[in-house]
């Protein structure tokens, strides 16, 4: 599916382009917004390469990749990044990922975010489960995950590995009759 193009009545889930290098640096180069990711602050080169393999891989066929930016519709600004990757070991399943930049914390743009995912995820792309992984220190991912109605599963023991430290991972996730369940019918 290509192009992604969805949204809320806040924001907007669309394709990342080269433009959105300085907008993604924002998330990804900040100490504050990757406290609780897999992964060290990045470098403006190092989001440059991965913007420009997010957009290579928005096109491959089968496209297994959905790595977009979260738009503030009032102000067009690009505020966060989302992703989908499917698992190629699970069938109809995908990992979620989202990450905000810190002046967008604290308005339930994260709630928006995952469920726009989760629509892309069951909706758009048929897909049957849907799980993610937060630090467990991170309360307020967690609250996120719930709300949008992904269940806590489990611990992944010593799964990721920052700043010298194994560091263990919380399981969320959510199945393609539950997420049915909660959105309401028209």
């Amino acid at each position: 599916m290509y192009p992604v193009k969805s949204s809320s009545p806040r924001l907007v889930l669309r394709e990342l382009d080269l433009d959105d290098v300085d907008a993604v640096l924002a998330i990804y180069g900040s100490s504050a917004a990757t406290e609780h990711l897999s992964f060290e602050p990045r470098t403006r080169d190092e989001v440059g390469d991965i913007v420009a393999r997010s957009i290579a891989s928005a096109t491959a066929q089968p496209r297994s990749e959905y790595a977009l930016a979260v738009v503030e519709r009032a102000s067009d600004e690009v505020i966060g990044f989302g992703r989908l990757a499917l698992d190629p070991h699970q069938q109809r399943a995908a990992t979620l990922g989202f990450a905000l930049r810190p002046a967008s914390w604290g308005r339930g743009y994260g709630l928006e975010t995952v469920r726009l995912l989760l629509s892309l995820g069951f909706d758009e792309l048929d897909l049957h489960r849907l799980w993610g992984a937060r630090s467990p220190l991170n309360e307020a991912s967690a609250k996120t995950m719930q709300a949008a109605g992904m269940v806590e599963e489990g611990t992944i023991r010593e799964h990721v590995l920052k700043a010298g430290q194994w560091r263990d991972s919380v399981v969320h996730a959510i199945l393609d009759h539950e997420w049915v369940e909660r959105v309401p019918t028209v």
